[in-house]
């Protein structure tokens, strides 16, 4: 039986989550630190979650056609990480400054640079569409993709980088909702986004009833279909007139003086994702080397580590926007302590979540694929990157208390001495000179991350960030 100490706690815990999940406005620079990171987390971790699921349900079904089918989903996710890469930097500079002029108590300069934000990416978005439609084929060629991956699979990349606006605008306006704190909308934007992406998935992928079987193509079209109308319901809540943050007609202008200064913020974030993300391209096409059964095997785990690493994603992202906002409200001491608190939490989560990696490998493995030598790649590659877990929780929350800061230099400086200075050389050193196989890059991924989290340490500590301008 609970003692009503006991029963007061759990009833103020269960009012948090359902205040959280409503995304009942709060105030995250005042009041304890640690109900900030719970209720901020909350809504993020489910966000996250909902992200990862993407990629989840895509490799389930497609896993179904076979080891090119799954390749193919693999060599275009690594391509298609550059354009996160340039979605996160560009939400990242978001999140950093709407965070800061909440702080500052001033919603209609945030609204203002919510408009700027969008026009940015959707210009880039462009861009990117164009070289997808028309170099499909090429950029699964240059990924050392085999001639029948490549005939059978490019409309997959052609369909997702394509319509790549779609994901530029997820994570664009999701970043404004977060930094106004209000992450409760962006969880539930993922959450309609997933289940339309649910249900398409079969349909068009095996032609389930009235649907045409396009194969793996019809998982990138059930992908852009739920995100699209996931951005629609963004749109939505983004000029309603009682939102915490509102684009009136007045917002609708270009300023050239804020767009500067997204894009002087965003290039160290963009270059920082370049950077990582380049390299698990690099380390794509080690592994390629080994054959179509290691690259899917190394696929269906790195989907799996997503899954798992996204919802520490949302805390960390909780501890970025509780810096932002800190520091807008001149309390530096208190976002440093969000930071270190929000790093804890992260580190017991992935313990656990490691434990489980190194016991049941196999067993994880085994739920995408029968085929015994994808088995055998997948569950060695979880079982050893887990070995790093601890430091990737700090590592995670420290780069995102930087770029919440508005900081994203240092992070980019740092990847590029872990990743491109010693993960992918490491990586070709142990794999193919020293013929450790695809072991090889799992070990070489444990070193840089766990070196990216001891560096990140030390500059934390300098603070310099703190007194970063945005």
């Amino acid at each position: 039986m609970l003692n009503e100490q006991q029963k007061i706690k759990l009833k103020q815990i269960s009012s948090d989550i359902i205040a959280s999940i409503k995304g009942n406005e709060q105030d995250f620079t005042s009041g304890s630190i640690r109900r900030a990171i719970f209720l901020l987390s909350i809504p993020m971790v489910l966000e996250m979650v909902m992200e990862s699921v993407f990629a989840i349900v895509d490799i389930f079904f497609v896993s179904k056609l076979g080891a090119d089918a799954v390749a193919t989903v693999g060599l275009t996710e690594a391509m298609v990480t550059i354009i996160y890469a340039i979605a996160i930097g560009l939400a990242m500079a978001t999140t950093a400054t709407i965070s800061r002029r909440i702080g500052e108590k001033e919603p209609d300069k945030a609204a203002f640079t919510s408009f700027q934000a969008i026009i940015l990416g959707f210009s880039f978005s462009l861009i990117i569409a164009i070289i997808g439609i028309f170099f499909s084929k090429d950029m699964l060629r240059l990924m050392g993709a085999s001639a029948n991956v490549i005939e059978e699979g490019y409309l997959y990349p052609t369909i997702l980088i394509g319509t790549n606006t779609v994901i530029m605008m997820l994570f664009i306006i999701n970043a404004v909702f977060r930094g106004a704190g209000d992450a409760a909308i962006s969880m539930r934007v993922l959450w309609l986004a997933n289940i339309i992406n649910v249900v398409l998935d079969p349909c068009l992928i095996f032609g389930i009833g009235p649907f045409p079987e396009l194969g793996v193509a019809g998982a990138a079209v059930a992908t852009s279909i739920g995100r699209g109308i996931g951005v629609l319901w963004q749109f939505y809540w983004l000029f309603k007139p009682t939102g915490r943050i509102t684009i009136h007609k007045k917002h609708v202008i270009l300023d050239f003086k804020i767009i500067r200064n997204l894009v002087r913020i965003s290039l160290g974030g963009i270059g920082q994702f370049l950077i990582s993300t380049s390299s698990w391209i690099g380390l794509m096409r080690i592994i390629a080397v080994f054959g179509s059964e290691a690259l899917a095997g190394y696929t269906i785990a790195i989907r799996i580590f997503i899954f798992s690493l996204l919802p520490s994603w949302g805390m960390s992202n909780a501890a970025a926007t509780l810096v932002g906002q800190n520091l807008g409200a001149k309390k530096p001491d208190r976002a440093e302590k969000s930071v270190w608190m929000s790093g804890k939490i992260n580190a017991v989560f992935l313990i656990i979540v490691a434990f489980t990696f190194i016991s049941f490998p196999e067993f994880l493995i085994k739920l995408f694929t029968g085929d015994l030598k994808v088995i055998a790649t997948g569950a060695e590659a979880l079982r050893i990157i887990s070995y790093g877990y601890v430091f990737y929780a700090y590592g995670m929350v420290l780069v995102q208390a930087f770029n919440g800061a508005g900081d994203t230099a240092t992070p980019t400086k740092i990847n590029f001495i872990c990743f491109w200075l010693i993960e992918i050389p490491l990586a070709y050193t142990l794999a193919l000179k020293l013929r450790f196989g695809v072991s090889g890059v799992f070990w070489a991924i444990v070193i840089a991350e766990t070196l990216l989290t001891v560096i990140g340490i030390i500059m934390f500590k300098r603070g310099s960030w703190k007194s970063k301008k945005v």
